[in-house]
């Protein structure tokens, strides 16, 4: 038999769990999927916007793998930290270990002004209205008049359209209670979504767009001079000599076309404002009594090689709340090789290298082997190649001993492991606390109350 534990239940953990139950080679396969957290489906429960109903059923399909027969859930056992199961440990436990823990840090501003209260990553606020138990009720939204977003894919999409809709249209979400309670009493009337460079080079899909402007008492305000400075802008069907626009550009060039052509609104307009702003870099947080109090800009334009140059001039945008969202980046995991510089597990076809070869045994997918790129099913191709070359290893490593019952190896090492029935139990409470509310199934956000979930098994 073949022992693999895939740490990490998110897309690409499942995937990879998925990918080895799939395979006839080996046909004798036990795998464990263990995660931080005693919930499962990673940034498929704490990372998708709660109002995207069909992305987030995602995770009935990722359920299904972790029912399997031969997979066990094993949740609430760190690896790596101080507290966790090291590397090496875990080595020793299974035959094979492959790492699925994905990118969970932002990439900084690196700006003066950036550690300012009021000045947040996108990441801490969307952990925040996934009720994300290491976040907490941080009150993102309570006083705030104007806030800005700096960056200009789906994640600064997300956010902002969560800080425009109104709370009501929530309640029908998992949102927790602490969140929707914020987001009702908010104060936010403008929302600027603001990338350094044009809107060709943008990276939200054109159906995160046209959501911006189907939202009920939102409008959304483009300035047709900033959509002028991109030349895909003024020229969609191309410039001479250059490849044709990608389809989702063209798309997304449409859409600002018909927002651009809707002027500013009126004093009529009552609402909420949605700001689509190009061709400005941040510079500088301002400060004023000890808070963001606004964002100072540097305007760019393209230059000749594809990229942007400053101009010179710079703007100040009011902001209370400012939201960053440039990027995500792979944190080292202590035992594990790291590249500094990519932010991700050195490999070769997901084999871990140490010392430049590969490490027997230890294997890597998802982010945390290729960097934060692709969609949700990008994850799926990149875990089936990291399990081929396992299974070219697999004669070997089931030379190799390994426990027989690794999860009583971890009880005895002083963890408490929540495995599925724990996880049933978590839902069947997520679902008693939204019957309470009036509202479908609604998060429970901490440790303690998840943990004391987990444990109620009589539920």
């Amino acid at each position: 038999m073949l022992s693999v534990a895939v740490v990490g239940s998110g897309p690409s953990g499942v995937y990879t769990a998925q990918a080895l139950l799939q395979q006839s080679l080996v046909p004798d396969v036990r795998v464990h999927v263990l995660d931080r957290l005693p919930t499962p489906y990673g940034l498929v429960r704490y990372g998708v916007a709660p109002d995207h109903e069909k992305i987030k059923s995602l995770q009935n399909s990722l359920r299904a793998v972790l029912e399997d027969d031969r997979v066990t859930f094993v949740g609430n056992v760190g690896v790596g930290g101080a507290e966790g199961v090291s590397p090496a440990r875990l080595a020793e436990l299974y035959h094979a270990v492959v790492y699925c823990v994905g990118a969970s840090a932002d990439r900084a501003l690196a700006v003066p002004g950036e550690s300012l209260p009021g000045s947040y990553s996108a990441t801490r606020f969307v952990s925040w209205y996934s009720a994300h138990p290491d976040v907490g009720a941080d009150p993102f939204v309570l006083d705030a008049r104007s806030a800005v977003v700096i960056g200009v894919g789906n994640v600064a999409v997300d956010v902002a359209r969560i800080l425009a809709r109104g709370a009501e249209e929530l309640r029908a979400t998992d949102v927790p209670r602490a969140a929707l309670s914020a987001l009702e009493d908010s104060r936010v009337r403008d929302v600027h979504i603001v990338g350094r460079r044009g809107p060709s080079q943008a990276r939200f899909t054109t159906k995160e767009l046209r959501e911006l402007g189907a939202l009920p008492g939102a409008r959304v305000v483009v300035d047709p001079a900033e959509l002028a400075l991109d030349p895909a802008y003024a020229a969609p069907d191309g410039l001479p000599g250059a490849l044709p626009l990608p389809a989702v550009v063209r798309r997304n060039l449409e859409v600002l076309r018909g927002w651009s052509a809707a002027g500013e609104p009126t004093a009529a307009d009552a609402g909420r404002r949605i700001r689509l702003r190009f061709f400005l870099r941040p510079v500088e947080l301002l400060e004023r009594d000890g808070r963001v109090a606004g964002v100072r800009f540097a305007r760019t334009a393209p230059d000749s090689g594809g990229g942007v140059r400053d101009t010179g001039a710079y703007e100040d945008v009011e902001a209370q709340l400012v939201l960053r969202a440039v990027g995500y980046r792979g944190v080292e995991l202590p035992g594990l090789p790291f590249d500094p510089v990519r932010g991700t597990v050195p490999h070769t076809a997901g084999r871990v290298l140490r010392d430049g070869a590969p490490a027997p045994g230890e294997y890597v997918a998802g982010w945390i082997k290729r960097g934060p790129t692709g969609v949700i099913g990008s994850n799926r191709s990149c875990a089936k190649e990291t399990v081929t070359s396992l299974l070219e290893d697999a004669a070997a490593l089931t030379r190799r001993p390994a426990a027989d019952d690794p999860l009583a190896v971890l009880r005895e090492c002083g963890l408490r492991p929540v495995e599925w029935s724990g996880w049933l139990s978590i839902e069947r409470a997520e679902a008693e606390l939204g019957r309470s509310l009036e509202r479908g199934p609604v998060k429970i956000p901490d440790w303690p109350g998840l943990l004391a979930a987990a444990r109620d098994r009589d539920r």
